[in-house]
């Protein structure tokens, strides 16, 4: 089992920034993929950003050069730093970390969310 825990949500004025954090503790690896997802009101949870265990990223075109993700391995945490954030960007942000066994299959462990508002 893999139990996550978010942090760093917060009221934010358009323009500013935030810096999430998702504290990984459990059946984990320090070099397991790590990610944040997002969900706004009345939309489906869409990919934010992800980071595998040797520092590859990857991110949503809607975020892309405005976030960043990174991770300490050694804390096995991953952070989301958020600037220029805009009103869309308003949503609850999930930490995600999916675990491939050994036949395969894949478990998307999720943290029980941070609510990020950003005001016009």
């Amino acid at each position: 089992q893999v139990h996550l825990v978010e942090s760093g949500g917060d009221l934010v004025q358009a323009g500013g920034s935030l810096r999430l954090s998702c504290a990984a503790s459990g059946s984990i690896f320090s070099s397991a993929p790590m990610g944040w997802y997002r969900q706004a009101p009345g939309r489906q949870r869409e990919f934010v950003a992800s980071i595998s265990g040797g520092g590859s990223t990857r991110y949503a075109d809607s975020v892309a050069g405005r976030f960043t993700i990174s991770r300490d391995n050694a804390k096995i945490t991953v952070y989301l730093q958020m600037n220029t954030l805009k009103p869309e960007d308003t949503a609850v942000y999930y930490c995600n970390v999916p675990l491939r066994n050994g036949l395969g299959y894949v478990t998307n462990y999720w943290g029980q969310g941070t609510q990020v508002t950003v005001s016009s």
